[in-house]
């Protein structure tokens, strides 16, 4: 299956610095996105360094022992394999974070989301820690591939908070997992199968802040698969985000 990929990220309209990162590896079928917080430049060294420690262990070609999920004389399924090779490139990343904060003190503190697709053939593995999203658009219809790993959609999933209320909130991205700041995570896996013509797509809150999924269902179906990020991030730009920007595409 052809796959192609489009990236953009953006500082925004008030950040002196973007501390957003991405990575787009089409040969090996692995995309990233990742927004980091915390320290001195600490963001941006946080989201850059998860993305390339993530994409390290997802192109290797050896299995470490640390993601054996089973014992040795039985069979895991690609699904659990995959799932905990995810988990363990996010623990990866969440232990080089953490390192490098207690050497450089202008860091200490850093973390960052992460989100991370895998397209092997006709079969597509997410993972996300964190607020930064994955969606995937079919036949027009847009479904939401994440769920934030905030206190405000833990506050939605017990009924005592409407998703309308919560985007007012000024608390709303207070995270309750994330990579280096949070130490080990444990992230949300999921397997899709993946059709001729989907649109996988992932963004930071940058996007997600200030365009609902209904907003983002409309821009994505109206435009093809190599202007969407400019479409995307451009409108989240006009409709006064805050925050840096990245969304990125995968088109099948």
């Amino acid at each position: 299956m052809n796959i192609e990929a489009y990236g953009r990220t953006d500082v925004g309209p008030v950040r002196d610095n973007n501390e957003d990162s991405l990575l787009l590896d089409t040969e090996m079928g692995v995309f990233v996105v990742a927004d980091g917080m915390g320290g001195h430049a600490g963001g941006e060294v946080a989201s850059e360094m998860a993305v390339n420690a993530v994409h390290s262990v997802l192109i290797g070609q050896t299995d470490p022992d640390e993601t054996q999920l089973v014992a040795p004389d039985t069979l895991a399924s690609t699904d659990q394999i995959m799932a905990e090779r995810l988990r363990y490139a996010m623990n990866q990343a969440s232990i080089q974070i953490r390192k490098e904060s207690e050497e450089r003190p202008e860091t200490r503190g850093m973390g960052t989301t992460v989100v991370a697709i895998v397209v092997d053939g006709r079969n597509a593995y997410i993972a996300h820690v964190g607020d930064s999203r994955a969606y995937l658009l079919r036949g027009g219809e847009l479904t939401r591939l994440t769920r934030d790993h905030t206190v405000v959609q833990q506050e939605i999933d017990a009924g005592r908070l409407t998703p309308e209320l919560a985007r007012l909130l000024p608390h709303r991205n207070l995270l309750t997992q994330s990579v280096g700041y949070h130490g080990p995570v444990e992230p949300d896996t999921s397997h899709h199968e993946v059709q001729g013509g989907d649109v996988f797509m992932m963004c930071t809150d940058g996007l997600t802040d200030v365009l609902d999924d209904d907003r983002i269902a409309e821009l994505m179906r109206g435009a093809a698969v190599e202007d969407l990020c400019d479409v995307l991030v451009d409108a989240a730009l006009e409709n006064g985000t805050q925050d840096n920007v990245t969304v990125a595409v995968v088109g099948t």
